[in-house]
């Protein structure tokens, strides 16, 4: 039990007035440079009701040091195709932040039917061009209907609830362990900034669920007998669901590459230390290298055109 004595102020909750990101920092910062946008224009707001509270958290394990070398090694190491402006920019704004999350569970009652092909050896006698017997064999597969069902458990599907961070990038910088969940409590925030959840857990279990039943269509295809199936469908019920909040420790990093353009977002997981980001391309160095490779072509057409004229 934390002692009173010693137990965290009430967090300030702040917004974010460029990005509208939700955010909840210790009542010694008033104002922050907000992670998502880079944006240094954060006001006050009073705090409202109605929030979920989180049920769990991770801790960090990646120091800020750490994450900017990870995300400088994978800057430039981006392909041919990356603008040379980004490769070359440092990231800005490093900050660590407890991102919220939902984790979904649930049991999973299928019932599927399949095209099972079950592979068999012929042997045949023939002959050749001399006129001789040859025994050769060969492959046949014989097709039956399979259907069934299949009762499974669906465990830690993790879709964002941040309004600031899409589900698409959070996959990138999955897996977390979720081994070293803790559970929350005030104290776990002490020094870092957290993020109240800002799309409804309706919206995040709709989410979960479209994950689950791809996972489980997955899954049933790696449990079909016989040596090749097809036409796999399945219907899925999906009942006993928990959808619980979570806090993820990521860094976040804004990349200004150019004057007139967004700053490239690119997180860093605060556990693993994995990288992600949506990268710019460079449409000059795509029409260089089309260009280069279609003279290419048409040198290599002109040299075989020569040749076979002769």
């Amino acid at each position: 039990m934390i002692d009173q004595a010693l137990s965290p102020p009430e967090m300030l909750e702040i917004s974010c007035e460029n990005c509208g990101a939700d955010l909840i920092v210790e009542p010694a910062l008033k104002t922050a440079e907000c992670p998502y946008c880079a944006s240094t224009s954060i006001v006050e707001r009073p705090a409202s009701g109605g929030h979920t509270e989180p049920v769990y958290a991770l801790g960090f394990v990646i120091g800020r040091d750490r994450a900017r070398e990870l995300c400088l090694a994978w800057i430039k190491s981006r392909g041919l195709f990356t603008p040379k402006s980004f490769k070359t920019a440092p990231p800005e704004r490093g900050r660590g932040l407890y991102s919220p999350a939902y984790l979904f569970c649930a049991v999973a009652h299928s019932e599927y039917t399949c095209q099972i092909g079950e592979n068999y050896t012929e042997t045949y006698t023939t002959t050749d061009s001399k006129g001789r017997v040859v025994v050769r064999t060969r492959t046949r597969t014989e097709h039956r209907s399979l259907a069934g069902r299949s009762a499974s458990y669906v465990r830690d599907v993790l879709v964002t609830a941040s309004a600031g961070i899409s589900n698409k990038l959070l996959e990138q910088v999955e897996p977390f362990d979720l081994r070293a969940l803790l559970r929350y409590t005030p104290a776990l925030l002490s020094g870092w900034i957290a993020e109240e959840a800002s799309v409804a857990r309706e919206e995040c279990r709709a989410l979960a669920r479209t994950e689950s039943l791809e996972k489980i269509g997955q899954r049933l295809s790696r449990m079909m007998p016989g040596d090749s199936h097809s036409d796999l469908r399945y219907s899925t019920r999906l009942e006993d669901e928990v959808t619980d909040l979570l806090l993820l420790p990521i860094w976040v990093f804004a990349v200004k590459h150019e004057t007139d353009a967004e700053p490239v977002q690119i997180l860093v997981n605060g556990q693993t230390g994995e990288v992600a980001g949506f990268v710019p391309r460079s449409w000059t160095r795509i029409l260089g290298v089309t260009l280069i490779v279609l003279l290419l072509a048409l040198a290599v057409f002109a040299v075989v055109g020569a040749a076979l004229s002769f």
